[in-house]
């Protein structure tokens, strides 16, 4: 058996220093679920940990086990389970159920994070006309957030609505200047919009180089589309 490196002991010490610490976490909030079982709050808590964990059957068998046991007790809690279980979901890749829990939330503060997974239910589920109509809906709320705005810029290109994802894309990026994600995709709107957009490439490969260099073949297949409308103009002519 080959003996670690250091950087590959220095993981394995991370790693478990985590899964110590998300132990310690769940045992403590089972106990304040015996301390207190009336608090929906500590089961949240809980089903969000196993969701940290990837134990999507486990937190969706405490989520519905929490929604029989509180649902009546107040539109509040009943809209903070529900939307914790639409998490789950969300989380688990299983966006039409996720959709499906997000839908039901009407408490005022959860709506607008409702709004939010829905959209990015939709977009994970491809619908991006619906999931631009729930992230504009959410962006009334929040006008300055990065996340949003980024949500907003992502639907819209995959529309092909170019200008205005760059737009939503400068939006983003001046609240959230180090983000090598929306770095890039600025830079594809600004290619198809026949602007320059080295500074934005260069960015994203500082910042984020996996997405950078997994989004390579995009930028390929939409230069050479472009190329192509090119050499296609005078044929047309």
């Amino acid at each position: 058996m080959s003996e670690q490196t250091p950087d590959q002991a220095a993981l394995k010490a991370k790693r478990d220093a985590k899964q110590r610490e998300s132990e310690q976490l769940m045992h403590r909030l089972i106990q304040e679920i015996d301390d207190d079982p009336n608090n929906y709050h500590t089961y949240y808590d809980l089903a969000a940990l196993l969701v940290n964990l990837k134990s999507y059957s486990q937190a969706e068998e405490l989520m519905m086990k929490a929604l029989g046991l509180f649902a009546d007790q107040s539109r509040k809690a009943k809209d903070t389970l529900t939307y914790g279980l639409g998490n789950v979901y969300y989380e688990a890749g299983e966006y039409q159920k996720a959709i499906a829990q997000f839908s039901q939330v009407k408490d005022d503060q959860l709506k607008s994070d409702a709004y939010l997974m829905l959209a990015q239910s939709y977009m994970g589920n491809n619908d991006h006309k619906t999931a631009l109509a729930f992230a504009l809906t959410a962006g009334q709320n929040h006008q300055q957030d990065p996340a949003v705005n980024q949500l907003i810029a992502d639907n819209l290109l995959a529309l092909g609505n170019f200008k205005e994802a760059a737009d939503y894309y400068d939006r983003t990026l001046a609240s959230d200047p180090k983000n090598g994600h929306a770095q890039f995709d600025r830079g594809i709107t600004a290619v198809v919009l026949g602007d320059d957009a080295t500074d934005f490439f260069e960015a994203a490969k500082r910042l984020d180089k996996t997405y950078y260099d997994n989004g390579q073949s995009r930028l390929a297949d939409i230069q050479t589309l472009l190329t192509k409308k090119k050499t296609d103009k005078p044929n047309a002519d």
